[in-house]
């Protein structure tokens, strides 16, 4: 049988803060009222009371002490007896173990010792919201107030995954060393929901000699949370659905072997449309298609003006640029990242009479494309994006 890793409790407990003060309660009052929530919550979760025994999780074994706890003390049931809409301060139907190797009072002496106090209702971890599982580590939330300013982020890695520029990889298939070297602006779904880590405090010993950081997480939902690196990390392990969400780089674009998708060569063209169409005919020295080959561009162009992607009209080519063993997929992907925010929402009919709303057609000047072909081939594409304000690319 297997003993209690007290050093791995005492670290779970050392990341929890003191309950905050609310309403006009004395603080012992609102730790008391807080702890017994957390049981309620495991209740309403589990369908079952916490109970002991060492094939239970460690929490739920300090949920059923703390319940035994509150349940010995008067004051604690008078105190909480209008808030027990469970029962669980009069039904005495607690499960004991008899296999445990540590009985209820060792491991109350063991908790109490490394919270700082002698009784279960001031342990550091029971503060309203913080719950004992990694996945509720990071439900403690608030608000974010300046979520406006990672609404665009979001946005855009939201399509960057649907147009493959960026994947998801199974957390729990990652290196652990990996893992450990989280760093700002990167993307994670933990719990269903996309996180992105906004910033990563600087690196401190805990009590327990482990380095540690406190971060700011901000959730797609519009809420954010501070909570140590370690906290994120057993979060994702213990999610079967957490991924990493890779960067926009280009990895793999100039492949050293060829793949699947590679191509011996490949062009980059550039082209204006000679439609008649109002928005294109105010914007045409600056509205573009750009798009990749592996053929001849002339076959690509054939038949433009009965084709909706040429926006139903000839077209001149204006540049072109030769690669060589690109991967075609990736590259187009890439382009379109960089020009997201230039990319033109037209609607056109196809010759059936269809309305088609084609793709690949950006307000930019060509300077700037010759300028994003050059960094494609450099290798200094990684995070840079088109600003249509400025009329130039910059830092994403």
């Amino acid at each position: 049988m297997s003993d209690i890793d007290l050093d791995q409790l005492r670290s779970e407990l050392d990341e929890f803060a003191e309950p905050e003060m609310t309403g006009g309660r004395p603080a012992r009052e609102q730790r008391i009222i807080a702890g017994f929530e957390e049981i309620q919550r495991f209740v309403e979760k589990h369908g079952h009371i916490p109970q002991h025994g060492e094939d239970r999780d460690i929490f739920e074994r300090l949920f059923a002490v703390r319940l035994d706890r509150l349940r010995s003390l008067e004051e604690c049931r008078s105190l909480l007896a209008s808030l027990d809409h469970q029962g669980l301060l009069t039904d005495m139907e607690l499960v004991a173990a008899s296999m445990e190797t540590v009985s209820d009072d060792e491991l109350l002496a063991e908790l109490a010792d490394a919270a700082g106090g002698g009784d279960i209702t001031d342990l550091r971890h029971v503060r309203k919201s913080a719950d004992k599982r990694a996945a509720e580590e990071i439900a403690n939330r608030t608000p974010c107030e300046d979520f406006e300013e990672f609404t665009p982020l979001f946005e855009r890695v939201k399509r960057e995954l649907k147009s493959g520029v960026r994947q998801t990889l199974p957390v729990q298939k990652m290196d652990e060393i990996k893992l450990a070297e989280i760093q700002p602006g990167e993307f994670f779904i933990v719990q269903g929901q996309v996180a992105y880590v906004a910033e990563i405090g600087g690196a401190f010993r805990t009590q327990y000699d482990r380095l540690d950081s406190r971060m700011r997480v901000v959730y797609d939902n519009g809420t954010e949370s501070n909570l140590l690196i370690r906290s994120f990390q057993r979060a994702l392990h213990r999610d079967a659905a957490g991924r990493l969400i890779t960067n926009s780089s280009i990895g793999g674009l100039f492949a050293d072997e060829p793949h699947e998708d590679d191509l011996a060569s490949g062009t980059i063209y550039v082209l204006r449309s000679r439609s008649s169409h109002p928005m294109v005919s105010a914007n045409r020295d600056v509205l573009h298609k750009i798009g990749v080959t592996g053929g001849r561009i002339e076959t690509r162009l054939a038949n433009a003006k009965l084709d909706p992607t040429f926006l139903m009209a000839d077209v001149d080519v204006v540049a072109t640029y030769g690669l060589f063993n690109i991967s075609r997929v990736k590259l187009e992907n890439i382009i379109h990242r960089v020009f997201d925010s230039a990319q033109v929402d037209i609607e056109i009919k196809d010759r059936f009479g269809n309305p088609v709303r084609p793709r690949e057609w950006f307000l930019v000047p060509l300077f700037v494309v010759d300028e994003v072909v050059q960094r494609i081939k450099d290798g200094t594409i990684k995070s840079v994006v088109y600003d249509p304000k400025r009329a130039r690319l910059v830092e994403g």
